[in-house]
């Protein structure tokens, strides 16, 4: 089905948008109609991401788009930023989740906790896509309690020795460095967790891609094997420590989730919104039906609803007073919301529905991933219990 996409701005956002914001956001969205759409549905039903897109993110700076511009990163605002990733995932989850490891679960750590031979080394090539990267931090029986890991990295003479297994590693099979979290102390002991900048070609690091997946079909994932990986010294990212360094890691994605599940709602919704207004059933369009109208109502409605918290949380970030558990609602709302626009657009359209040629059934299942990843839909609901009650439940 041919894009007509316009956006669905219900509450009219855009005045609460920058010249700059909307500028962005139009770029993009120019960007996404004619480079992803006319490639993800082979890329998706191929099982393959479409790496040709890798150079034209770079190109429009949307990689680390909210890093300084000294490491040749494009220095925009959060919302801006966060735009990026609603246009992106509109495409598909598989391209937003891209850009999210590459800029906020590589870049960030690198700008954050990384030494100033880091930034220079890394960034700028990573800003352009010349370099990929990748975050490895879960493990195989440790994903929402990380501080469980057993990846080790052990002090020598010349360096560090790593040892570990890392498991749904987004970018993993084609990066060029990973940054890995790993036990410098005793297993459990959460605050001798450190990063360490590993290039992929050392000896004993390997990519196995993650085998039998039904989401992100348009998306590398991998496990990753550390078999006595000797580095460097200098891999270390000196101002890592403790587990908080890999959670600030993951506040920074969850942001740019939050608005990305946005863009795979929109498409979703307006899709549906097309297809109803044309669909003749009855003698009739079925836009024209009670149950119909019912279902895009509550579709727009959780959208902007998502907007609006977006939005907000975008210029909290700005201020810089957003906490993880704000995040942490945006993330778990937007994405159970998507979940919920995607299924109800695919039940609209019907037996069409499940065509690759209609976009629903892919975000649907692509969904599926995002309410997991990057902190469960019932971990974040932990966070906020514990945010209201000051009780850990976890």
């Amino acid at each position: 089905m041919a894009s007509s996409f316009q956006g669905v701005d219900f509450y009219n956002l855009d005045s609460l948008l920058s010249d700059e914001e909307r500028m962005i956001r139009d770029t993009v969205r120019q960007w996404v109609d004619e480079n992803v759409m006319p490639v993800i549905q082979e890329a998706y039903i191929g099982r393959k991401f479409p790496r040709e897109l890798i150079s034209g993110m770079g190109e429009l700076g949307m990689l680390g788009a909210n890093l300084p511009e000294e490491y040749g990163c494009a220095g925009l605002n959060n919302v801006a930023y966060g735009i990026i990733m609603q246009e992106l995932e509109r495409g598909d989850s598989g391209v937003r989740s891209f850009a999210s490891v590459q800029g906020a679960l590589v870049m960030y750590p690198i700008h954050a906790f990384g030494s100033e031979e880091h930034r220079r080394e890394w960034l700028p090539k990573l800003a352009t896509g010349e370099k990929i990267g990748c975050f490895g931090l879960t493990e195989p029986d440790y994903g929402s309690n990380p501080g469980g890991m057993i990846t080790t990295a052990r002090k020598t003479d010349g360096g560090w020795v790593l040892n570990g297994t890392k498991m749904w590693i987004t970018n993993g099979s084609m990066a060029d460095v990973a940054i890995i979290w790993a036990q410098t102390g005793e297993i459990g002991d959460t605050k001798s967790i450190r990063g360490f900048v590993v290039p992929t070609d050392v000896k004993g690091f390997t990519a196995r891609d993650q085998k039998g997946k039904l989401s992100l079909l348009a998306s590398d994932t991998s496990e990753l094997h550390l078999e006595d990986v000797e580095v460097g010294e200098d891999a270390l990212l000196p101002a890592s420590g403790g587990l908080k360094s890999p959670l600030m890691c993951l506040t920074q994605a969850r942001f740019g989730i939050a608005w990305g599940a946005l863009g795979a709602a929109m498409a979703c919704y307006d899709e549906a919104l097309q297809y109803a207004k044309e669909r003749v059933m009855f003698d009739t369009v079925i836009g024209g039906k009670q149950i119909q109208q019912i279902r895009l109502a509550e579709m727009l409605t959780g959208i902007t609803q998502g907007q609006l918290m977006a939005l907000q949380l975008g210029r909290l970030k700005d201020a810089g007073t957003m906490t993880p558990q704000q995040v942490s609602m945006a993330k778990r709302t937007n994405v159970n919301m998507a979940c919920e626009v995607a299924r109800e657009a695919r039940r609209l359209l019907g037996g069409n529905g499940i065509l690759v040629e209609y976009s629903a059934m892919r975000h649907m299942a692509n969904l599926e991933s995002v309410y997991t990843y990057e902190g469960t839909h019932d971990i974040h609901g932990l966070i906020l219990g514990q945010a209201a009650t000051g009780i850990a439940a976890y």
